[in-house]
């Protein structure tokens, strides 16, 4: 699929920076960046579910401990 891509300029400096940091192409850099962005988006949406059902189920202990 094509797409355009608007930056402003120090946005298309900070990609350029960011390509030739990890020796790839722009558009490389950009496909990895958005992998990345959503990669750590689930991994921490995933840690938040844990945390929260961990929390729930150990809510009367971590209040003992807490004392």
């Amino acid at each position: 699929m094509a797409m355009t891509l608007r930056l402003s300029e120090e946005q298309e400096h900070a990609l350029g920076m960011l390509a030739e940091v990890n020796g790839v192409s722009k558009h490389e850099a950009v496909v990895r960046a958005i992998t990345d962005a959503a990669a750590r988006q689930v991994r921490d949406d995933r840690v938040h579910s844990l945390s929260v059902a961990g929390r729930s189920r150990y809510a009367g202990l971590l209040d003992r401990l807490a004392q």
